[in-house]
């Protein structure tokens, strides 16, 4: 059976940019009513006045209980309770453990991850009354893992076992739960990390596909939008990362070192020069300490 979006109110952290606003459009668009939920007040406005009066907004910070609380409460005074939930808040940071301050390798676990877990926290009382439906935003990046991607591949695999769990606790509750595995997507996350790192690029060229491929944020809306209709336990996107999941024995073996190893060594070098050479820790679009990460 497919579950109908229409009328049915979805809760989607970091809403107001990349993957999260577009599921947002594209939801309103099939007759859900959606509650946008991030950092960036102006955005979160703007799109949900866009979307019209059947929709809501609330500024909210994922790593905070209170404020997450306090979003759960306004969307459920405003559009009467809560189906699904997309846990899709995240952010990457920009270095290599060696060369990152503690507290930025620690932000991106608790956004990407503390930041799940906290979600669905605030919400599983009025998801459960509805018996709806989790999308926890993990990625590829639990599958597999590429140097300067420590903090995020750690958290990314958290929420996939997370989910796991999750789902075995929920099941009697009548409530679904699924987790979502993209590769690269072409978002500000992704543009932010190209602009500065040419050794990313690089890296990407010389990848196979999925691993190299750079899909589209409309080909990720419809993955995820297909998920929810279906109450998947999995989405991927696109589907051949359904292929490196299976093959988790290998890229996680001494053999699925090997080609990754080869190139550490110069290429962990020449990440952390770049990025020393820009100042960031974060994307130009993302603030892991504090600020907006949608």
């Amino acid at each position: 059976m497919t579950y109908d979006i229409n009328g049915k109110v979805l809760f989607i952290t970091g809403a107001a940019r990349g993957i999260g606003e577009a599921v947002a459009r594209a939801a309103a668009a099939r007759g859900a009513r959606v509650a946008l939920v991030g950092l960036e007040a102006e955005r979160l406005e703007r799109i949900a006045g866009e979307l019209g009066p059947q929709h809501a907004w609330a500024t909210c910070d994922v790593t905070d209980q209170a404020s997450l609380d306090a979003a759960v409460k306004h969307t459920v005074a405003e559009l009467g309770g809560i189906d699904v939930v997309i846990a899709n808040a995240g952010i990457a940071n920009h270095g290599t453990v060696a060369t990152s301050p503690a507290d930025v390798i620690a932000r991106v676990l608790e956004v990407n991850l503390i930041g799940v877990s906290r979600t669905v926290s605030a919400t599983v009382a009025e998801v459960e009354k509805r018996r709806g439906y989790y999308l926890l935003v993990s990625s590829l990046a639990a599958f597999t893992a590429l140097p300067g991607m420590a903090a995020y591949c750690g958290s990314k695999a958290g929420v996939e076992n997370y989910g796991n769990a999750l789902r075995f606790e929920l099941a009697h509750r009548g409530v679904g739960v699924g987790t979502a595995h993209m590769g690269w997507i072409d978002t500000d996350l992704v543009r932010d990390v190209k602009a500065d790192s040419s050794t990313f690029e690089d890296t990407l060229r010389r990848l196979p596909p999925p691993l190299g491929s750079i899909a589209t944020v409309d080909e990720c809306v419809a993955g995820f939008l297909e998920g929810i209709a279906k109450r998947k336990r999995r989405v991927f996107v696109p589907k051949s990362v359904g292929l490196l999941a299976g093959l988790r024995p290998v890229t996680f073996s001494w053999l699925g070192d090997l080609p990754i190893m080869a190139q550490a060594k110069k290429m962990v070098p020449q990440l952390e020069e770049q990025f020393h050479r820009t100042g960031r820790a974060f994307g130009r679009t993302s603030v892991g300490m504090g600020g907006p990460k949608d």
